[in-house]
């Protein structure tokens, strides 16, 4: 079975050019470290308009297959950070304990972690994971989740990711 990633970087200025993808070229590389099973990317930089994440969020989950989508940026409480509602959305499950993870992670560096507001969910047979925007974080929150997200992607019938276990030990009962 196919694997396709998607990967999208939600931030106004990102997507004007204002400033490098830093963020999405940091999910790229943690990725890579991690999956050893050859995967595809479908990659993103789209600004914080709710309509536009929705409508992305749909096309590389219904249209290009993605089983695991990750954003970053969005996630905190401004007006414009809107990547948890659009999540909530189009999803038809909300997976809390991956927010409450990745929160108590980052709790362990900044204290303004609390302020996140992390999430994901399941559309149909992808797995969406909202990340902040900061490359470090992101690196930190994908440690923390990530040892779930290839069972989870088993259980909604997506595709088998085999990972580098030097770089990240993931969990399957054992016999899957």
């Amino acid at each position: 079975m196919k694997i396709t990633i998607g990967i999208i970087n939600i931030s106004d200025r990102a997507s004007a050019g204002i400033y490098e993808d830093l963020p999405g070229k940091a999910i790229v590389a943690t990725l890579g470290d991690y999956l050893i099973s050859p995967w595809e990317k479908s990659y993103a930089v789209i600004p914080d308009e709710q309509d536009l994440i929705e409508k992305t969020l749909i096309r590389m989950a219904d249209e290009e297959g993605c089983c695991l989508i990750v954003t970053c940026g969005g996630t905190g409480p401004s007006p414009r950070d809107v990547t948890p509602e659009a999540t909530t959305a189009v999803c038809q499950k909300m997976m809390p304990g991956f927010g409450e993870l990745m929160r108590q992670e980052s709790l362990k560096y900044v204290p303004t972690a609390i302020l996140s507001r992390q999430t994901a969910g399941i559309r149909g047979n992808s797995l969406i994971i909202n990340l902040p925007g900061k490359p470090k974080a992101i690196r930190e929150c994908l440690d923390a989740v990530f040892p779930a997200v290839p069972y989870c992607i088993d259980l909604i019938e997506g595709p088998f990711l085999e990972c580098n276990p030097e770089v990240i030990k993931v969990f399957r009962p054992k016999g899957k």
